[in-house]
């Protein structure tokens, strides 16, 4: 079979799946699926047989996560979605992100209230990544425009990297047993201090593979650039 190019594409409205050859001339569009319920996340998983996942986020009906395993022609939901504990007092209102771990069926999912979910049977059973979700600053994170919601997920090796609105960017270098602030030199304008060790507005973190090292930050108040634990991370551009 020739190389296909699949993408897949979150609304309100469900997922679509559009597939077309790598010349990107035309494509094959599919969906909605999970019809008339917004799709925050999406995740193209390569590894071994190709799956899609997508978070499906029902306001009224709770939280799904669906997964197709023939590039999007049908989907179906997993066995489980993340949920807190019934005695944790938060509840679940929308996935964010849904991320590759580092085995073959392992996932982490973002959520809002800012959490981390972690599967390692690929989604059909969750547990709550207390090393973040409980850290020590959580109850101090507070919800920007789009809400408490932890959005991006990095991992690099063993290396996990969060995005948080409004908490900033932590990172964990055990696997996501601990995390700690990572926010050095990126500025929070709105805050009385103009540096805080957390508290940043983020919108999105994001690195390539020919840049190891390296990630781009981008924030409420700017552009930063991330090269390292304890280096610096200077805004490279004001919005």
């Amino acid at each position: 079979m020739a190389e296909r190019l699949v993408i897949c594409i979150g609304t309100k409205k469900g997922l679509f799946v559009a597939e077309g050859a790598k010349t990107r001339r035309k494509f094959e569009l599919r969906g909605p699926f999970g019809n008339g319920v917004p799709v925050y996340s999406s995740l193209i998983d390569t590894r071994g047989t190709p799956k899609l996942y997508a978070s499906s986020c029902n306001p009224w009906f709770g939280m799904k996560v669906l997964i197709s395993k023939d590039l999007g022609k049908k989907f179906k939901e997993t066995k489980s979605a993340p949920a807190f504990p019934k005695d944790d007092g938060r509840a679940l209102a929308n996935i964010w992100a849904i991320e590759p771990g580092l085995g073959k069926k392992d996932l982490f999912c973002g959520v809002e209230p800012a959490s981390l979910f972690h599967s390692t049977n690929g989604g059909d059973s969750w547990e709550l990544v207390s090393g973040i979700s409980n850290h020590d600053h959580a109850k101090q994170w507070q919800p920007g425009n789009g809400g408490l919601c932890m959005h991006t997920i990095y991992r690099d090796g063993n290396r996990i990297h969060l995005g948080i609105s409004t908490g900033g960017h932590y990172l964990s270098e055990d696997g996501g047993a601990t995390f700690q602030a990572a926010n050095k030199g990126v500025g929070a304008g709105f805050s009385p201090d103009p540096y805080p060790e957390f508290g940043q507005c983020v919108h999105k973190i994001a690195g390539h593979k020919d840049a190891p090292g390296r990630l781009y930050m981008q924030n409420h108040g700017g552009w930063s650039e991330w090269t390292g634990p304890g280096g610096s991370r200077p805004d490279i551009e004001q919005l």
